[in-house]
């Protein structure tokens, strides 16, 4: 008797979780980020000739987006630029490897104030045409890639980078040129 009451529980915990009403409005909450991040965001954008996006890039205030000819943003990146003033710009030809980090606002850093209640420090990026970001590279707010320049995958770029430059480390700091 104990061994068909474990039976009848384990299939009474699988119909229960089949039913749950988290999991059946789940699709429809993904829907709604999908919508918002990629969809929505996507048509605010303004975009070059010939550029690709993969289908889960995601994107913040879109309108101060501006993505030159040809630019490729691999899977799962994010862009964000500021809420108000912050914008990202992005040079012909310049690629970005998977899961790279663009952000053009900073929270405030004052001490005695939740991070979260501070103005927000907004400063645009400008990436050169040419450029290669890494995989899981991560720019930060006020930064400028001179053309031609790479950065190596895992990177924090924190400050400006010079043309035909080679960039790595956290933080980034220049190793040598392009040949």
């Amino acid at each position: 008797m104990p061994r068909q009451r474990r039976l009848i529980d384990r299939v009474a915990r699988l119909l229960r979780s089949f039913f749950d009403p988290a999991l059946l409005l789940h699709p429809f909450r993904m829907l709604h980020y999908y919508g918002y991040t990629h969809v929505t965001e996507r048509r605010k954008l303004s975009l070059g000739r010939d550029v690709r996006l993969a289908p889960n890039v995601s994107f913040a205030h879109g309108e101060r987006i501006a993505l030159g000819d040809e630019v490729q943003v691999g899977a799962r990146c994010t862009l964000w630029a500021g809420r108000s003033t912050g914008r990202i710009e992005v040079g012909a030809r310049t690629t970005f490897g998977p899961d790279c980090f663009v952000t053009a606002a900073d929270y405030g850093l004052k001490a005695g104030t939740r991070i979260t209640d501070q103005e927000m420090v907004e400063t645009d990026i400008v990436i050169g045409p040419d450029c290669w970001i890494g995989t899981k590279s991560v720019i930060t707010a006020g930064v400028t890639l001179g053309e031609g320049c790479v950065v190596g995958a895992g990177s924090v770029v924190t400050k400006d980078v010079p043309p035909g430059a080679i960039a790595a480390g956290v933080p980034a700091r220049v190793l040598r040129m392009r040949d």
